[in-house]
């Protein structure tokens, strides 16, 4: 029988939102969102919060997941990605005993707004894909990436080509590819791929697209999901 679990990762350390992953946004705890939006998913087995935090877990247990564990230092640190955290997850399972899951859907709590139905959606897709890798959410951008610049010391430089010279970033959006960014939606992995030494995401990642997903990494973006989740009731209703 195929397991999946839903890892939601949510550390204490946030620097630009203090404690963003347990504010309350709408009256429920920002991990909330994403812990009963997974409990609802019929293609979920089990809810794990990963937190560095016993205040966290506390919060997490009382939304419905299980918290077996507070993740280690070198897995909470600001320089811990993705694939840290998932680390972490399946040396716990290893230590424990526990069989590793088929697949771990990742829900990371900063982006809240999101539908049970549409994470079903999303492993469905990676299921039926024997040769993926990975899957992993995007929305279309509003101007492509090629009308995009860096800065090198203070001198503008296209994305798109590499060139200073940026007549060619100034025509019309229609004239250039169509680009997506990814978002913290959703992202569903297959574990065994750590366990072999691979890469977590690996080379063919399934692009699974959805609505603009609003992500909170400022206080204005958390005013500004606090707006949209007051707005949105038939989803709140739905989780909570």
């Amino acid at each position: 029988m195929t397991v999946i679990v839903a890892l939601v990762p949510a550390r204490a350390g946030s620097k630009g939102v203090p404690d963003k992953n347990i504010r309350a946004l709408a009256g429920q705890p920002l991990l909330a969102w994403s812990v009963r939006a997974a409990l609802r998913a019929k293609t979920v087995d089990r809810v794990i919060v990963s937190t560095d935090s016993a205040e966290y877990a506390e919060i997490a247990r009382a939304s419905g997941a299980e918290v077996p564990f507070l993740r280690s230092e070198q897995s909470s640190n600001d320089g811990a990605g993705d694939e840290a955290v998932v680390a972490h997850f399946l040396d716990w399972l290893g230590q424990g005993g526990e069989a590793l899951p088929d697949y771990i859907v990742y829900l990371r709590p900063t982006t809240p707004l999101r539908s049970s139905a549409v994470i079903e959606e999303a492993v469905k897709a990676l299921v039926a894909d024997e040769t993926a890798t990975s899957l992993r959410s995007v929305h279309e951008m509003a101007e492509s990436a090629y009308k995009t610049f860096e800065q090198h010391d203070g001198v503008l430089v296209s994305i798109g080509s590499g060139s200073t010279a940026l007549d060619a970033a100034s025509g019309p959006r229609q004239a250039f590819p169509r680009t997506w960014i990814g978002n913290g939606y959703v992202d569903v992995f297959r574990p065994q791929r750590l366990i072999d030494g691979l890469p977590l995401y690996g080379d063919k990642v399934l692009a699974f697209e959805t609505a603009v997903a609003p992500e909170i990494d400022t206080e204005d973006d958390f005013d500004y999901l606090q707006y949209l989740a007051g707005r949105d009731v038939e989803l709140s209703n739905a989780l909570f």
